[in-house]
């Protein structure tokens, strides 16, 4: 098969999956506009106990952490709803590779993805005055974000049997490591114990790096960043091993 081949095939599934998205824009929408009224609602609690440039840098980081998070079932639904709609067999039956299926899956969700993020951070820095002096460590920040939270994602389409169990795991896993990885709420006011387990969390880099990103911290963005890099590797290694059989092809799920 040939480079020119294979980027015909991920072509042709980024336009449908693209299409389907834009065709049941609710969950879209929902994710763009939620957090911006969690953001303006929420911010004098931040501000009251963190004081301004502090506590407007935290809503707008733990904003975007946590509101990415429940995107994920942005990239979930996508692999999901092939399964529940009766044309993964139809799939099967095509020379498509399982790295092309997810790629086909994960380029419309991935501008999603940063279209979200890129909203909350313009509307933090054009309404609430946030100032963001560094704006490609920003972006390299938020790329290996989008690409951790793709690869989450396909995990979890991958594996979960209905759209019940993919809810659950989108809502809970998303609030749970975000939470967790202090985004919601520092991590000095948490319990010790949190702390100490907050590393495990993808949250806690991701708002790590975006807050080193903010400060012009190198070496704190190339940290959070190989390490969300490292997960989205994994991650994505184990949905596409999910999906392939003995011969390279798609397998039945």
């Amino acid at each position: 098969m040939s480079p020119r081949e294979s980027a015909t095939r991920v072509s042709v599934l980024v336009r449908h999956n693209a299409l389907l998205m834009l065709r049941e824009p609710g969950p879209l929408l929902s994710r763009m506009i939620l957090p911006l009224v969690f953001l303006t609602l929420l911010r004098p609690l931040y501000l009251a106990a963190q004081g301004g440039a502090a506590g407007t840098e935290q809503a707008v980081v733990g904003t975007l952490v946590t509101f990415s998070l429940l995107a994920l079932s942005l990239s979930g639904s996508a692999i999901l709803s092939e399964r529940l709609g009766r044309t993964w067999d139809r799939l099967r039956g095509t020379p498509l590779h399982p790295a092309e299926m997810l790629a086909g899956k994960a380029i419309p969700v991935l501008a999603a993805l940063l279209a979200q993020q890129f909203l909350i951070l313009g509307y933090g820095m054009c309404v609430l005055g946030v100032r963001m002096p560094h704006p490609l460590l920003l972006l390299g920040v938020l790329l290996c974000w989008s690409c951790t939270l793709l690869g989450l994602g396909a995990l979890l389409g991958v594996l979960a049997r209905s759209v019940g169990e993919l809810s659950a795991a989108y809502d809970i896993g998303g609030m749970l490591l975000s939470s967790v990885g202090g985004a919601l709420v520092p991590l000095s006011v948490l319990p010790t114990w949190v702390g100490v387990v907050a590393p495990v969390s993808p949250g806690y880099w991701a708002a790590r790096g975006l807050r080193a990103a903010l400060h012009g911290d190198t070496h704190g963005v190339a940290a959070a960043c190989g390490t969300l890099a490292a997960v989205a590797l994994v991650c994505g290694t184990l949905a596409s091993a999910r999906l392939q059989g003995r011969s390279g092809r798609l397998v039945a799920l």
